[in-house]
């Protein structure tokens, strides 16, 4: 069974992604405050900082929840806020599938679910880490009384790093005009992703 340190799965990070502390015991709420105040500025607006901080940490305390490798937040301006979120993730083969195959993972990532929006769109590729699946997904989430949710869509990969792990490289977002650049930066990331060890 792989180790999933730091040192074995690799990720480049696009340029405007800050690197979410998922893995590493810090006060959320200071680290978020200081990583602002660097992508804001000393000199801008307090409401902005505060603001960016407070869904720096809300990012944060989400992917913890999920227990990625690692996951980044999309901030290719501040003043927007986190336009998407990208988590790196591990999957062991188990009992029911003792073996992981581009197949299965395809079939994991492209299961319908009660809030799918519309049906996935699966391709099948091949990456420098393995074989590899591609999984574009919308769901709705957050419905209310009135019946109205919010448009989530994911693009996602999942890569069979061998026969009993694999790794799942997911982008999700909520801002629908950024659909096409969110799923080609999740492809130039996926070309990206090694693993060593």
């Amino acid at each position: 069974m792989p180790e999933f340190a730091a040192a074995t799965v690799h990720l480049q990070p696009p340029q405007d992604a800050v690197a979410l502390p998922v893995r590493t015991p810090v006060d959320l709420a200071a680290w978020a405050a200081e990583t602002a105040r660097r992508l804001v500025g000393p000199d801008d607006e307090p409401k902005l900082l505060d603001a960016l901080a407070a869904e720096l940490r809300e990012a944060s305390a989400d992917s913890r929840e999920r227990g990625p490798v690692s996951a980044l937040s999309y901030v290719p301006d501040p003043r927007l806020g986190e336009v998407a979120r990208v988590e790196l993730s591990a999957l062991l083969a188990d009992e029911g599938h003792p073996v992981l195959t581009a197949d299965l993972l395809g079939r994991y990532l492209a299961a319908p679910t009660p809030v799918s929006y519309r049906p996935p769109d699966t391709e099948f590729r091949t990456l420098p880490a393995g074989p590899a699946v591609r999984v574009r997904h919308a769901y709705v989430r957050d419905v209310g009384r009135d019946g109205v949710g919010t448009v989530m869509e994911t693009c996602a990969y999942g890569i069979r790093a061998d026969e009993t792990w694999g790794l799942v490289l997911r982008t999700s977002w909520r801002s629908l005009a950024y659909t096409d650049a969110l799923c080609e930066l999740t492809d130039e990331l996926a070309e990206t992703v090694r693993v060593t060890g």
